[in-house]
């Protein structure tokens, strides 16, 4: 309290009354007790992380291009992307699927089925990665001679991060399950971009080329670095807190609800991706580069949701297991609350800048600043419902999740399909910020007509219906 008194003090009068409630709202994250608060809490720190995140990308991604220039850099984040995409997918929605158990069997006592399961699902990861990468090979080689020259060799170097990139999803769900955000985010979004850029300056300064293949081999092994290391962190943590002891194994449990999600994760994630991956099908790298630029800048605003989601679904998994409906729409409501205020501001701040930070990727990449903007009203839209696909998979509705991303996927294929011959980069903006919207109605709807609860950012948490009350 004397803190929080000394800092009202230091602020301007016309600002102490809304600083004090500030500061005092803080003061009450970081200390009280209960589900709510410790959410809270979660979500500050992985928020935290996220903004210096963001911000370690985003200066990343400037580096690499100065060293690259639009030509080189737009093939290694095509190539970049597609690595990322597919070692995601190779996980088969096993890093959601801990998170929805984990903390049902922690709440049980159940440990012999946490070992069980986190085991389990490392073990898969690598395997399933390890297919990833065979069948990427395979392609190379059957149809290797329809894909651009420049692409071949970066490729072949990304398929080999797969494993590491699937282990690493992996450890972030078991972390994240165990209510462990420094640990979950930390190795990828912090320690991975600061190794590619480590790893590609010191190629440089011995000789390396300024290319995409340079690139594509520091970020391998960033990778592995990454990875290896948040093994071993992850399973020191495991073992202080459930100890050795025998495990119970139910995979075939475990990948039904596994494969469900990683349907849906895995749509949602083309949704997300999708745009960069068809700029680099039917455009030149340097329209690659642009897009990316601009789209990496906006992505600013995507840590929110993120950090929200982070903290969002360990809790709707708890609340759901307790039976406290009621409590479920007040956390949905608030989770969309949490998502679209931050959203709103950090966005509109950083379209402000947005001519000064394409500016520093190269003279170039300014031409993107029309698709920041249009970026911009697609996650505005989306952030209206907050991770609204985490509390409807939490609640066990994979298979609606499923179809409303397809839908969702489908329109932003075809309108990128449509618009890009006509429009470029410009299409390929507005098809994905379309999508976005139709995304965000599809799981408002799906929400009030399976779980009763309103959810919209703007919406009173008594929005629930009676029957979701007492059902």
């Amino acid at each position: 309290m004397a803190v929080i008194e000394t800092a009202e003090k230091m602020l301007p009068a016309g600002l102490r009354p809304i600083g004090g409630r500030t500061l005092r709202m803080l003061a009450a994250v970081l200390t009280e007790g209960g589900e709510k608060a410790a959410a809270q809490r979660i979500a500050l720190t992985a928020f935290s992380i996220r903004i210096l995140s963001a911000a370690l990308a985003f200066v990343s991604q400037i580096v690499l291009a100065r060293l690259m220039g639009e030509h080189e850099y737009g093939i290694f984040v095509f190539v970049w992307v597609l690595v990322v995409v597919f070692g995601d997918l190779s996980c088969l929605g096993f890093h959601t699927a801990i998170i929805r158990f984990l903390p049902q069997y922690k709440a049980a006592g159940a440990f012999e089925e946490i070992r069980g399961l986190t085991g389990t699902a490392r073990i898969f990861a690598l395997l399933s990665g390890t297919a990833m990468l065979g069948a990427g090979m395979l392609g190379l080689h059957f149809f290797g001679d329809l894909i651009e020259p420049y692409y071949l060799v970066p490729i072949f170097l990304g398929l080999f991060a797969m494993p590491m990139i699937a282990l690493g999803d992996i450890l972030e769900g078991t972390s994240r399950a165990n209510h462990w955000p420094v640990m979950a985010l930390v190795p990828v979004y912090i320690i991975r971009p600061i190794l590619i850029i480590a790893c590609m300056l010191i190629a440089i300064a011995t000789g390396a080329e300024h290319t995409a293949v340079t690139a594509m081999q520091a970020a391998l092994v960033a990778t592995f670095v990454t990875a290896l290391g948040q093994y071993g962190a992850t399973l020191y943590s495991l073992r202080r807190h459930y100890d050795d002891g025998p495990r119970k194994v139910d995979f075939l449990a475990w990948l039904s609800v596994a494969f469900p999600i990683f349907l849906i994760e895995g749509v949602s994630f083309l949704l997300t991706n999708s745009d960069v991956v068809v700029v680099g099908i039917f455009l030149e790298p340097h329209d690659v580069a642009i897009y990316f630029a601009a789209a990496k800048t906006m992505a600013l605003v995507h840590f929110i949701n993120f950090s929200v989601k982070a903290a969002s679904g360990p809790r709707f998994s708890s609340i759901i297991a307790e039976g406290d409906h009621a409590q479920l729409a007040i956390a949905a409501t608030d989770a969309a609350r949490w998502t679209f205020w931050p959203a709103l501001g950090v966005g509109l701040a950083v379209l402000a800048a947005g001519h000064l930070l394409l500016s520093l990727f190269g003279g170039v990449f300014t031409a993107g600043y029309l698709v920041m903007a249009i970026l911009l009203a697609g996650i505005l839209a989306k952030s209206l419902v907050g991770p609204a696909e985490t509390l409807l998979m939490m609640a066990g509705k994979q298979n609606l999740c499923v179809a409303l991303y397809a839908g969702a996927l489908a329109a932003n294929v075809g309108l990128n399909l449509a618009l890009i011959p006509h429009y470029g980069i410009e299409g390929t903006a507005i098809a994905t910020a379309s999508a976005m919207a139709v995304e965000a109605v599809l799981l408002h709807v799906a929400v009030r007509r399976t779980l009763g609860i309103v959810l919209f950012a703007f919406a009173s948490p008594s929005a629930a219906t009676p029957e979701m009350r007492v059902r």
